[in-house]
């Protein structure tokens, strides 16, 4: 069997395509909550001794309180499902990144960290899901 196939032989899409849905799928579904989108994938290069970071999605709530979300997908719930791959250290280089992008604004506005997790057809937004 070759990969991208499932077991009943047919082409199963590939890892980037089911993550650019489940950014598709949160963006409209943050955007219907009031959340208006200012960058999408802002990315920071690692240096010689750290990953590299990215920010799938920079938003604005209503309130004027700047979201940092990570989207997370995964085929179905198993394993821990989609929120759970969500790793301290994942959380560390998402924060490292969020830092760089606040040191290009002229005021720091409030910030919070929410997880999009996608597991299958379930979207679950959960806002503040970790600290800086």
């Amino acid at each position: 069997m070759f990969k991208g196939w499932g077991r009943d032989g047919a082409a199963r899409p590939g890892t980037k395509a089911i993550g650019d849905s489940a950014e598709d799928r949160a963006l409209a579904h943050l955007q219907q909550h009031g959340l208006a989108l200012l960058q999408r994938n802002y990315r920071l290069a690692g240096g010689p001794r750290q990953r590299g970071a990215e920010i799938d999605l920079i938003m604005r709530a209503a309130d004027g309180t700047l979201v940092f979300v990570e989207v997370r997908a995964r085929r179905d719930a198993g394993h821990g499902g989609a929120a759970a791959s969500v790793s301290v250290p994942k959380q560390q280089r998402i924060v490292r990144a969020a830092q760089h992008y606040l040191m290009g604004l002229a005021a720091l506005p409030p910030c919070r960290f929410d997880v999009v997790a996608v597991d299958g057809d379930s979207l679950v937004w959960l806002p503040a899901a970790f600290d800086a």
